[in-house]
């Protein structure tokens, strides 16, 4: 194997908060050692960081020895967290919170991985920035931080603030953070390495289709669904969704009979509901909150649509999910 000239290594920390998603942080550590292998020489150092120093456990378990960010933060080029589980772990104190900003300051790069980004927003480090976040923690983002809007996009590099919505992502992320550093064909041979023959672009789709994700293809049936999906909480009627769609109220229904085997009121009403449970396991509003964020009349109507959908209350799916 050809030796690469030795250049400077790229120190890259990754905070992990306690539950954080392992398959995000190994999509995003592997590359840098696959790149350090083909260079022959180390061009990057993999970091393990925490708030305190302490060891950190995944959220499959898996636990991981970390040094403190406090002391070795400000010796690394860019810093991650990496963060996964739900709302509660991701309460990691203004003392953290300062400690990110001091290293932003410093003009290290700082990102987030998975709902990594959802701390970022937390210490202020989204502010005016580009920036994407996993798709499932996306609502919660929106209603704790109404004036931050994340993309759903797979990675988000916006100057000295770079986020990824986890899962594979990162494998995308890293082949174009090597590819910056080291060119692309050197990048090409870490994917290669991984298997990783189709990298994505930065703004691809986090996400199946619409048609993928419901099973049709039928093109004013989707221009309804995705709708549904961005009025959760102003819900539309039936008239003034077939008027977008360019059909009529009766064809509309005809269609979601067919081609989904439910009606249109049903369809909205579990879109809504799903929107609704994400909401309770993972944000800080009340029921009531939930209940008007996600386009109900009032927390009795509610309550009863959910119990009929989940066979639990939403106080009770509250009860595990307890706000921070």
């Amino acid at each position: 194997m050809a030796m690469i000239e030795h250049r400077n290594v790229q120190r890259i920390g990754f905070v992990l908060v306690p539950n954080f998603a392992l398959m995000s942080y190994a999509s995003a550590a592997e590359p840098l050692r696959a790149a350090n292998l083909i260079a022959g020489t180390d061009l990057y150092e993999v970091v393990p960081l925490s708030f305190g120093g302490e060891a950190v456990r995944s959220s499959s378990g898996i636990l991981v020895d970390c040094q403190p960010l406090t002391v070795v933060g400000d010796r690394c080029n860019t810093i991650f967290v990496c963060a996964g589980g739900g709302p509660k772990d991701w309460v990691v104190g203004e003392s953290a919170f300062g400690t990110l900003r001091r290293l932003a300051r410093l003009g290290i790069r700082i990102g987030g991985i998975s709902s990594g980004a959802y701390v970022l927003a937390a210490a202020g480090l989204l502010d005016n920035r580009d920036f994407t976040i996993h798709w499932e923690h996306a609502p919660v983002l929106r209603e704790a931080f109404t004036h931050l809007t994340p993309r759903q996009a797979r990675f988000v590099i916006d100057g000295d603030r770079i986020t990824c919505a986890g899962g594979v992502a990162p494998l995308d992320m890293m082949y174009a953070m090597i590819s910056q550093r080291m060119g692309a064909h050197f990048a090409r041979r870490v994917s290669d390495w991984y298997l990783h023959t189709a990298v994505a672009e930065p703004g691809a789709p986090q996400r199946g289709s619409s048609a993928q994700r419901y099973g049709t293809n039928h093109p004013a049936l989707l221009t309804v669904l995705e709708k549904m999906e961005t009025t959760i909480e102003s819900p539309l009627d039936r008239q003034a969704m077939a008027r977008l769609a360019g059909t009529s109220a009766r064809h509309l229904d005809r269609l979601f009979a067919t081609h989904l085997k439910s009606s249109f009121l049903d369809t909205y009403r579990t879109i809504r509901l799903d929107h609704a449970r994400r909401l309770l396991e993972q944000s800080p509003l009340s029921i009531a909150e939930v209940a008007f964020a996600t386009g109900f009349s009032s927390a009795g109507h509610f309550s009863g649509s959910f119990k009929a959908r989940f066979g639990r209350t939403p106080n009770a799916i509250r009860q595990r999910f307890p706000p921070n």
